[in-house]
């Protein structure tokens, strides 16, 4: 991409590459140039999502914008825009993505709230496993919407760490239905728990 651009599409500009794979002292090297405007386009990977700060950097384009999730997209998007310079960010995606990279796309084009976006985020992929180890997906919940219901889960897990101040083993005659129904239910991930 980085040779297409320069010898078809902007042969009059100097374009550096950086990507993970570079040697440190290499990536210093590009970035420093691209500070000093010794180069005024730079192809990159995601590698530059976070750690850099050049202020004047004023145009981001991210191709296959679809394939990046929400918390990616808005770190990357936050490289340009850094001073007073007007800037933007352009995201080139497929049409045939799916469902979830259209919401993806729709919020980042109505917001730049990091925690709207995380919410939304939340709500598209799902919060995991909290006891267990998938990082995204929707939790066993039976009835519950962590989003909606945040605030009863809030009190009902302020219940649960009430009941184990009183009654940690839950041995108690009127606690033992609950210690049933957790050890049936949760044992193969309790054990996670005891990992390491």
């Amino acid at each position: 991409m980085a040779e297409h651009l320069q010898q078809e599409i902007f042969p009059n500009c100097h374009i550096g590459l950086i990507h993970g794979r570079m040697k440190a002292i290499e990536k210093d090297r590009i970035m420093a140039d691209f500070t000093e405007k010794k180069i005024q386009i730079l192809v990159a990977t995601t590698i530059i999502e976070v750690g850099i700060d050049i202020p004047e950097a004023s145009l981001m384009v991210i191709e296959h914008a679809e394939r990046f999730g929400l918390s990616q997209l808005h770190q990357l998007r936050g490289r340009v825009g850094r001073s007073n310079t007007p800037s933007y960010c352009i995201l080139l995606a497929q049409h045939s993505g799916s469902d979830d990279a259209r919401k993806r796309m729709r919020i980042m084009e109505e917001t730049n709230d990091g925690f709207r976006i995380a919410e939304e985020d939340l709500s598209i992929r799902g919060p995991g496993e909290f006891m267990g180890t998938r990082q995204s997906g929707l939790p066993d919940f039976r009835i519950a919407n962590i989003i909606r219901d945040g605030r009863i889960l809030s009190d009902a897990k302020g219940d649960a760490f009430a009941l184990m101040e009183e009654d940690p083993h839950l041995e108690k005659p009127e606690h033992l239905p609950i210690k049933e129904v957790l050890l049936r239910r949760w044992r193969g991930k309790l054990d996670l728990g005891r990992t390491g």
